[in-house]
């Protein structure tokens, strides 16, 4: 597939992006005191090196009402002019054009960096749903004062040396809740009537405008429908968005979906896989067809093919591809030299991105750990002593092991006991609505024999095999088999656990419980997958939710999906015992019995137990042995694949 309108150049306000994807504004959690850090500016840069043709860095507060707890680069005070600057210089000579985002929260405000409760400000006082704050409706001083700080901010990132200023009116943010009439219920200039609830955001862009100066471009971002209760909708937003077109003050509009003030709509912030790639791409063809400007798209897409097709059939003229960038940074550069098969795809897990970043850590990648850690794992530096690795595993952590350690010039050699590669992803993958994640076998697996990896499948290994090999180093990747504890009564019931169901090896009856211990996306799956094929699904979660250790953005699109399906979810319940008929739990906080009746089979999803034997086998072995991934310790992909980089950085 030719990818020709995704690789032209793109001109605005003078301005040659040199293609046409761009890495949206995204909270990267690596500020010090509000302040950009050398983390940042090597993050930044190093998407710039891989050929992106715009960067917009995440939302930085354009005045001090809209500070909260969480961290955010203050462009309303002059310190942030340096950090901008740098990372500005890191991007630009790779040809890449760099804006900067300008915001306010509004009502959508979190905590105050003291743990306290901030004081939030919008249009009217009406309570924001997801974060359960009441506002106090801003008084005209503080728009007009805020309105000034927007255009003072601009200046800033003028005077930083940046190419462009985003103005952020999406996502429920301050201005769009101007802009909502369900919010927005002054009766002043700044509400009644449309052109009224427009004001503040015109007088906005006006004032960023001439701060700018003529050498900047100013796009704005606006949901195209926010997808929520009280949120605004598409039509409404083609009205809005024609008008801000209008005011002459605008280079483009950047188009995405959601808003953060409900729990649905917030989901399509960062969209999980549950959603189909470019699905954001009709909201911003409807934009495109009003106005007689740029319009910019994100919202799921993952590959430069999805992105060509948006960009060729007229939707948009810009592709947001982040979560991409974060995958893969060399993305565009690879699409550039055709060699799509060597791109590393985002599967939308949202784990350790958008995932890391509501936890307040750095973001990352499941498959790429080096992003978020550049400074460390930027460069792969050769070996000095090359030896032989020997790599027992081939699911997520011993492919990353041994494509990493054979870059480095280490003779390597991987030892899979079944007959394919990806461990416990390949029943992940049998999900519903999880087969997109099978890609982060794909891609590792990819990676290890472009890297010269030796792969011997069907495969096993004992010590005696270690012993006829004899490396230099072993790294176990050994996986993780099911927790099975004993459970009363289970002689005369139906028990079959998660991978039983997966794998397709067990007869369910027509009435299910879950006994799900992980609080991930094996119960939400399982019971997804169970309630379509007609069972009567009841889910006993020991957590306070199902979904509760996986990424918000994930899980609460999934509990809706399961509340359709009529899946009845238990929280804050530990499976106790089981007979013939009755499933029996008992309440985590209350401790009183809850007696689940008439089931005819138990599912259990408790957990995993590490794999150890090889590595007892090892115990008096004198060569030098690592373990890595659910052998050390069960836990995620994320954390297998983080193993493997750095057993194999070290050796």
């Amino acid at each position: 597939m030719n990818l020709n309108t995704l690789l032209s150049p793109l001109e605005i306000r003078g301005h040659i992006l040199k293609n046409r994807i761009f890495s949206t504004g995204h909270m990267t959690v690596m500020l010090q005191n509000g302040l950009p850090t050398n983390a940042m500016v090597a993050y930044h840069q190093a998407r710039a090196a891989g050929g992106a043709g715009l960067i917009i860095i995440e939302a930085a507060r354009a005045h001090k009402t809209g500070d909260s707890g969480r961290p955010a680069i203050r462009a309303y005070d002059d310190a942030c002019i340096p950090g901008y600057q740098r990372i500005a210089e890191a991007c630009q000579p790779h040809g890449c054009k760099v804006f900067a985002q300008l915001t306010h929260p509004g009502r959508e405000m979190t905590l105050a960096a003291d743990g306290t409760h901030s004081v939030a400000y919008a249009p009217s006082s009406i309570p924001n749903e997801r974060f359960h704050v009441m506002p106090r409706e801003m008084p005209v001083s503080m728009i007009q004062e805020i309105t000034a700080s927007f255009g003072a901010s601009a200046a800033r990132l003028r005077r930083a040396g940046l190419d462009g200023v985003e103005v952020v009116a999406s996502h429920g943010y301050l201005l769009s809740q101007f802009l909502n009439p369900r919010i927005n219920q002054r009766q002043d200039n700044y509400g009644g009537s449309p052109e009224n609830r427009l004001r503040f955001v015109s007088d906005i862009l006006a004032a960023v405008r001439i701060a700018a100066s003529a050498d900047m471009v100013v796009g704005i971002r606006i949901s195209g429908d926010e997808k929520d209760h009280d949120g605004l909708e598409s039509a409404e937003i083609l009205e809005i968005a024609t008008a801000l077109a209008e005011t002459g003050n605008l280079d483009y509009l950047n188009v995405t979906a959601g808003t953060s003030a409900g729990l649905a709509g917030s989901t399509h912030i960062v969209p999980p896989m549950a959603f189909e790639t470019a699905y954001t791409a009709p909201l911003a063809a409807a934009v495109r067809a009003q106005v007689d400007l740029p319009v910019f798209v994100a919202g799921r897409i993952n590959q430069p093919q999805i992105a060509e097709q948006v960009l060729s059939s007229g939707q948009a003229d810009m592709c947001g591809m982040t979560r991409a960038l974060i995958a893969d940074p060399q993305m565009p550069n690879k699409a550039a030299a055709g060699q799509l098969d060597n791109i590393r795809a985002c599967v939308a897990c949202n784990q350790a991105c958008i995932g890391h970043m509501l936890n307040g850590y750095p973001i990352s990648c499941i498959q790429h750990p080096e992003t978020g850690r550049e400074l460390e794992y930027g460069t792969v530096v050769p070996t000095k002593a090359p030896r032989k690795v020997m790599i027992v595993g081939g699911g997520p952590g011993g492919l990353k092991a041994a494509s990493i350690a054979a870059r480095r010039g280490h003779n390597v050699t991987l030892f899979e006991a079944q007959a394919t590669l990806g461990g416990q992803v390949n029943l992940a993958q049998l999900l519903p609505g999880r087969a997109e994640f099978g890609g982060v076998t794909t891609n590792l697996a990819h990676e290890a024999e472009q890297s010269g990896v030796n792969i011997r499948l069907n495969n096993p290994v004992d010590r005696n095999l270690i012993d006829q090999e004899n490396p230099d180093a072993v790294i176990l990747a050994t996986g993780a088999t099911p927790y099975d504890p004993p459970i009363e009564g289970a002689e005369d019931a139906h028990i079959v656990d998660a991978w039983q169901i997966l794998e397709g090896t067990a007869n369910v009856g027509g009435r299910v419980v879950i006994a799900d211990w992980r609080c991930d996306w094996v119960g939400l799956g399982l019971a997804e997958r169970l309630a379509r094929d007609g069972c009567h699904v009841r889910l006993a979660v020991n957590g306070i939710t199902a979904g509760q250790s996986i990424p918000q953005y994930a899980r609460d699109k999934w509990l809706g999906d399961l509340h359709r399906l009529g899946v009845e979810i238990l929280p804050y319940t530990r499976l106790y015992g089981v007979d013939g008929k009755d499933v029996y739990c008992q309440h985590t906080l209350s401790g009183e019995p809850v007696i689940l009746e008439d089931v005819e089979t138990l599912v259990t999803a408790l957990g995993h137990r590490p794999e150890t034997d090889l590595a007892d086998s090892l115990s008096d072995y004198g060569g030098e042995v690592h373990l890595i991934g659910d052998c050390l310790c069960p836990r995620t992909v994320e954390e297998a694949v983080l193993d493997g980089l750095r057993i194999a950085w070290k050796l």
